[in-house]
């Protein structure tokens, strides 16, 4: 195994166990785009496949064959007839498999769904090898991986044809946390601090392929410049072509994912529809599901709702930037972001991105507060306003098993935040608000989640615990 893979622990262990299993293994890689899963398996293996091929974005059946084709021949290592059909090419592959004298046989098909081009009958054919002779060979290790989430989650794994129930691992890779981050930028020789840091995550996010793109010889501004701003940024693009490679209606799914975008709180199905101007289907259930699936948006219930007032938040940050700043840019400033660094915009941007990564990072939290084996159900609260009681909000509390309820305040500061005596009059009223209208009986600990963590002046004794930037770097245990 290459030393060059970060972070990816779990998923080595389990590739670890799949190596050494005594059964054909048919293995399921899927995850957002740019996230990093061919670089997995490759890096794992070392390169060293029995057979790999990889598909090419809207290639024809034709394009798609010759490419099978040629891969195969190149691994055989003489001439073979051309396949006239998917039938045929895993015929060809299993003849050759079938005749390795080895203990571990490994193919890796990459970009799975892209094969699959429309009346081309690829997946037929796929189930065809895998049932009939991949299944009975147990030193076969198929590794299939595909940046089409949907087509992967609904499609392969699944389906209710042939291949139903037949997928024997599913690796699913998320984005980088923060302490995975940090490691890939150390990886480049780039030494910078932590909330330089956490400012590159709240701008692309945990996706590797945008990490790697950064420059040590640059500031990180300069960075976003160059990736975002300038002249043929390469980044400038991205949006449009990760929507189109994802879904066949990438507008429908961008129409969704604008709604969404235009509360920060998040909004309801039914304001989607009204905001999108789509049905209300079967059609945007699917398609909910899916943003959820590929990390671009998260549903959750505010605390007390029924599922039918379900929340939806955009939680890519990369999209969260690329809304706020890049969608509209009108290329006259390639040093945009360096000159803008104090704007009002940038203030209110940083404290959304800020409260997303928290959200991101709800396992570390929990380690802070000692309470990583409690069970817990983080969601939001929100109380219109009544005779008795302001109207107010909650974006994160954490529900404990153990008859407690953090309600945490996430502010980004890059000085020590200072809780002035209007703020402490607003905490207490609103832990009131919720004690009283919710009639919990459980304790309530105000929790301050702050970069630099907290001033201590005579405000600040109302705080129960306080959660820093390092504990958000910390390893998910």
């Amino acid at each position: 195994m290459s030393n060059r893979i970060i972070g990816r622990e779990g998923e080595i262990a389990q590739l670890d166990h799949i190596m050494k299993s005594n059964r054909a293994e048919l293995v399921a890689v899927y995850g957002r785009r740019r996230v990093g899963k061919t670089f997995l398996i490759k890096e794992y293996f070392e390169g060293k496949f029995d057979f790999y091929a990889t598909s090419i974005y809207e290639g024809k059946k034709s394009n798609q064959l010759a490419i099978f084709h040629d891969e195969l021949q190149r691994h055989i290592g003489t001439p073979i007839k051309r396949p006239s059909s998917w039938m045929e090419a895993f015929m060809a592959l299993r003849d050759y498999l079938d005749g390795l004298q080895q203990d571990r046989v490994v193919v890796f098909l990459d970009e799975l769904p892209w094969f699959d081009y429309p009346k081309g009958q690829f997946l037929k054919a796929f189930e065809w090898f895998w049932n009939s002779w991949g299944s009975t060979c147990d030193k076969l290790k198929l590794i299939v991986c595909g940046s089409a989430t949907t087509w992967m989650t609904d499609t392969f794994i699944g389906g209710k044809g042939g291949l139903y129930n037949r997928t024997t691992e599913r690796i699913y890779l998320a984005p980088f946390n923060l302490y995975e981050t940090e490691q890939l930028l150390r990886s480049k020789d780039i030494d910078w601090d932590r909330m330089t840091i956490l400012e590159a995550y709240m701008t692309f996010g945990g996706v590797p392929l945008y990490l790697s793109m950064l420059r040590n010889n640059l500031s990180l501004y300069g960075n976003v410049d160059a990736l975002f701003f300038a002249d043929h940024a390469p980044l400038r693009s991205e949006y449009e072509f990760l929507f189109q490679s994802l879904f066949k209606s990438s507008d429908y799914y961008t129409d969704i994912i604008n709604a969404i975008a235009s509360k920060n709180i998040g909004i309801t199905r039914s304001q989607i529809v009204e905001k999108a101007k789509i049905a209300n289907n079967g059609t945007l259930t699917k398609a909910l599901n899916n943003l959820i699936s590929c990390d671009f948006i998260r549903s959750y219930n505010a605390w007390g709702k029924s599922r039918r007032d379900t929340m939806y938040q955009l939680t890519d940050l990369s999209i969260l930037f690329y809304k706020r700043f890049v969608e509209g840019y009108n290329n006259k400033d390639e040093h945009f972001w360096t000159n803008t660094i104090d704007s009002p915009a940038r203030r209110a941007w940083t404290g959304i991105a800020f409260e997303q990564v928290c959200l991101i990072h709800l396992p570390q939290i929990k380690q802070a507060l000692g309470i990583a084996g409690v069970l817990t159900e983080a969601c939001s609260w929100r109380f219109a306003g009544d005779d008795n009681y302001p109207g107010c909000q909650i974006d994160l509390l954490i529900a404990r098993h153990d008859k407690v309820i953090n309600l945490c305040e996430m502010k980004f500061s890059q000085d020590e935040y200072s809780i002035t005596l209007a703020y402490s009059k607003d905490l207490l009223q609103r832990r009131s608000t919720f004690r009283n209208t919710t009639h919990t009986g459980n304790s309530l600990h105000l929790t301050m989640i702050t970069p630099r963590g907290l001033h201590r002046n005579a405000n600040s004794s109302i705080i129960n615990s306080v959660v820093t930037l390092d504990s958000l770097f910390e390893p998910k245990r």
